[in-house]
């Protein structure tokens, strides 16, 4: 069984029980030019986990390791955006015209996955309203149907949506292991913190391990 190496330590992961989930890694949060950029953000930091996150994910299909895409955004209608998301902080921007389309609505350029990652055939994409992977879609059951045990993490943001996904998967009794290299946050800080609280007190929401780690591991 191969063995990743992780904080706070190694573990095994068997290629048959394990999924590769990227998350959120979509164009209005990672490029340039996007909705993420027009607030004002570094998308720099983002874009840097596209290519070790492409690395994880050329290995992981290699292996043939399951895979599975997520993307948060919303009905065109958005009838599934609560108010208290829509008018966050008191402004409205779902929905809104961006610089990619209409922000955070399904089917627009900037909901899209960056190209260098886009799925393949067989590989599930599960559009969220939400935060996390595991509320309102049916991610927890396109896992269990394959017999998933351990989650493999990319994507973004660590503090938010990838943390948020983490601990539903945590609850819900998976093992998860965040690749560092492979998210990101656009605020350094956070990224800093959010990785140490994963691992606290022997690995409380999981393990941080990174694409080499990976790669070398199921290669």
């Amino acid at each position: 069984m191969p063995k990743i190496t992780a904080v706070p330590f190694p573990l095994d992961i068997e290629v048959g029980s394990t999924a590769l989930v990227i998350i959120d890694m979509q164009q209005d949060f990672v490029l340039p030019g996007g909705f993420g950029e027009a607030l004002g953000n570094d998308t720099s930091l983002l874009l840097a986990a596209v290519e070790p996150t492409a690395r994880v994910l050329t290995a992981a299909r290699n292996a043939g390791m399951f895979v599975v895409h997520t993307r948060e955004g919303h009905r065109p209608d958005l009838s599934d955006c609560p108010p208290a998301k829509l008018t966050r902080v008191g402004q409205t921007f779902i929905g809104e015209k961006g610089p990619m389309g209409r922000i955070l609505v399904r089917g627009e350029k900037g909901h899209e996955i960056v190209p260098r990652l886009a799925p393949i055939a067989g590989e599930p994409v599960i559009d969220k309203p939400g935060k996390g992977a595991f509320h309102a879609t049916d991610l927890g059951q396109v896992l269990a149907t394959r017999g998933i045990k351990t989650l493999v993490v990319c994507g973004v943001t660590l503090e938010v949506a990838v943390h948020s996904t983490v601990r539903e998967a945590n609850d819900r009794g998976y093992e998860c292991v965040v690749l560092r290299d492979c998210v990101a946050s656009y605020f350094p800080e956070f990224y800093r913190v959010g990785l140490d609280m994963i691992t606290a007190q022997g690995a409380l929401f999981g393990w941080v391990s990174d694409s080499e780690s990976f790669v070398d591991a199921v290669d």
